[in-house]
C-alpha cells in the first residue's frame, strides 16, 4: 500500500488505520508506507503518536521507535531525501488490536489540533530549521530508552516527537516551539530520576 501523503492529523490516522492486513500483526513497514513515505513530518509523527498512545507501555517497544527516529533523523541531517530503515527493524509488529486501540484514542485529539494548525513561523519548519528539527528528534529520542523503567514514561517523549511531527508536516512553526518545551520538561523528568 503507497498511501497519499497526509494533509493533516486526521489524514494521517486514516491512512494508518489501513495498514497491513485486518486481524495480523500491523508492521512497522506497513505503518511508514501508510504515511506515503515522503512527508518527513509524517513519518517523524508515526513514532510519535505510537508512544504518545497506549503503545508506549509494551516494554521495549519506545526504544525501537527510539532507534526508528534516530535513523530518520540522522538521513534528515544528511540531506537525504528517501530514507532507509533496516528490515529488522521494518518487521517489528504490534498487536492489531492494541494498534486500533491507540488508533481510536487519537482521533478526537487529532481533530481538535488539526482545528489549531495553520502555516505560520514558517522560517522554524524549512531550510536550515530542519537540521535543527533533526536534532531534536534525536535528543528527544535519546531520552526514550532512559524512560522506560517508568511505566508510560515516554508519554511525554511522545507528545513532543507528535508535535514536532505535525508541526513539520503542516508547516507550523508554533507547533515546533511547543516541542521544545516538551523537550524541556523530558529534560527535567529526566534530571529528577537520574540526578
Amino acid at each position: 500500500m503507497n498511501a497519499e501523503e497526509p494533509e493533516n492529523l486526521q489524514a494521517l490516522i486514516e491512512n494508518l488505520r489501513q495498514a497491513g492486513e485486518a486481524d495480523q500483526p500491523v508492521k512497522i513497514e506497513s505503518m511508514l508506507q501508510a504515511t506515503g513515505e515522503r512527508s518527513v513530518g509524517a513519518l517523524l509523527l508515526v513514532p510519535g503518536l505510537l508512544v504518545l498512545s497506549p503503545l508506549s507501555g509494551i516494554p521495549g517497544l519506545p526504544s525501537v521507535f527510539a532507534v526508528m527516529v534516530t535513523l530518520i533523523a540522522g538521513q534528515l541531517l544528511m540531506g537525504r531525501r528517501h530514507f532507509w530503515l533496516p528490515q529488522w527493524l521494518l518487521q517489528r509488529t504490534a498487536s492489531r488490536s492494541k494498534y486500533d486501540r491507540a488508533l481510536a484514542l487519537l482521533t478526537r485529539p487529532a481533530a481538535f489540533v488539526d482545528r489549531l494548525l495553520r502555516p505560520r513561523l514558517k522560517f522554524l519548519t524549512q531550510g536550515l530549521a530542519v537540521r535543527g528539527n533533526a536534532l531534536l528528534c534525536i535528543a528527544i529520542a535519546a531520552t526514550m530508552p532512559p524512560l522506560e523503567i517508568i511505566p508510560f514514561g515516554n508519554t511525554t517523549a511522545g507528545a513532543a516527537l507528535s508535535v514536532l511531527g505535525v508541526g513539520m508536516m503542516a508547516r507550523d512553526g508554533l507547533m515546533i516551539l511547543l516541542a521544545i518545551l516538551f523537550f524541556l520538561s523530558l529534560l527535567f523528568l529526566i534530571s529528577r530520576i537520574w540526578l
